[in-house]
């Protein structure tokens, strides 16, 4: 039972720096996404939060607008005292906005979960609707709540990327 155990932890580290290695990849040589995006199909180890995207779908993403041209809202709170689990990602992740020269094309736009809402205008989001936005908290469900919210509010290129807890879709995104 103690080798079978190992054998099954084994295998799940080595598919996870398998995906994390094949989506960073995608970042460090754009030409891995045109050769790949189509057929990279990832494996998650756990399951994603209701309207994370898969991995793929990230880099088809990216790949179809350009990373360049990508805005990504990190939906995390800099108040830890209202998000205490934002501090723990924050710390391997920073939260956008928080460091200089890290993470340049994100924008920290944090989801209330009390009012529902998201202060645009005071985080400068642009007003081109057809932006192609990227969002995120620490794993994906404020992030499905700040697409919805960006969706209601007329923008109609947005996807849900996850968060640093899911590191896969992470690794496509994290540095933009």
């Amino acid at each position: 039972k103690k080798i079978v155990a190992t054998t099954r932890v084994m295998f799940r580290l080595t598919t996870t720096l398998l995906l994390t290695s094949r989506a960073a990849s995608f970042i460090v040589n754009p030409s891995f996404a045109r050769t790949s995006a189509a057929s990279y199909h990832a494996t998650s180890l756990m399951a994603r939060k209701p309207g994370v995207s898969e991995p793929s779908e990230i880099i088809a993403f990216v790949e179809k607008v350009g990373s360049e041209n990508v805005v990504v809202v990190d939906a995390r709170n800099t108040n830890f005292a209202l998000e205490a689990g934002d501090e723990a990602t924050n710390e391997y992740a920073p939260i956008a906005g928080t460091q200089e020269g890290v993470r340049p094309q994100a924008l920290n736009i944090p989801y209330d979960r009390t009012n529902k809402s998201m202060d645009l205008a005071a985080a400068g989001l642009t007003e081109e609707l057809g932006t192609p936005i990227i969002t995120h908290c620490g794993g994906g469900g404020r992030g499905q709540k700040a697409k919805d919210f960006l969706l209601s509010k007329g923008y109609t290129n947005v996807i849900n990327g996850g968060g640093p807890e899911d590191k896969e879709c992470w690794a496509v995104f994290g540095e933009l």
